[in-house]
């Protein structure tokens, strides 16, 4: 069981491999929602179409920490695997944020996590690149959690929605009992996802 969490937790990581055009239902940490960063003028006033490579540092080296160990070799039962698994947790945990997107206008898709309700709507949830991140896999790294408050959902959304979240973002922590979220955004509007959508 601990070898399988490091695992899921050691996959969530190397998130390297961003692809050109995902479908939605083909979405995972190495294949996130929305695909690669492309560079296009932004008229002024209107947000920024972002990716979620551009919330980890160009930088940042999850594995530095981890060279050299075969998790493979881990056994459940070993002490070692355990103690592996809390440090990556708190690596996740810990994940730097790119201090660039701090006060940009953003526009960015992802799955909605949902955190709280109100009326039957939901007012605040985390924003996360692939499809069962923070309910049926480990939590993403926290430079790829977004954290969501919101009066201006569309109704009817729910857990694994695919949706559109627009607003400023800022870098700003918070502890959820989903996940550790780099990020928070205040929504301007949260709609439902299409592919493509500008």
């Amino acid at each position: 069981m601990l070898r399988s969490a490091a695992i899921a937790l050691l996959i969530t990581f190397t998130t390297a491999a961003w692809a050109a055009d995902p479908a939605p239902s083909g979405t995972s940490a190495a294949n996130p929602l929305g695909g690669k960063a492309v560079s296009a003028k932004v008229a002024p006033g209107q947000p920024r179409q972002i990716a979620w490579e551009e919330l980890v540092p160009k930088d940042w080296d999850p594995m530095k920490a981890f060279k050299g160990v075969d998790f493979s070799k881990l056994d459940d039962n070993d002490p070692r695997a355990n103690e592996m698994l809390m440090k990556l947790q708190k690596a996740s945990d810990n994940a730097p944020t790119n201090p660039a997107m701090n006060g940009v206008m953003v526009k960015i898709p992802g799955y909605l996590v949902p955190l709280e309700e109100k009326n039957g709507q939901v007012s605040e949830f985390l924003l996360v690149p692939y499809f069962g991140a923070c309910i049926h896999t480990p939590p993403p790294p926290a430079n790829q959690i977004i954290h969501v408050e919101t009066s201006k959902a569309d109704k009817g959304l729910r857990a694994m929605d695919t949706i559109w979240v627009t607003g400023k973002m800022q870098t700003l922590r918070n502890d959820s009992m989903m996940g550790v979220s780099g990020y928070h955004v205040t929504a301007d509007s949260v709609t439902k996802y299409t592919s493509g959508a500008k």
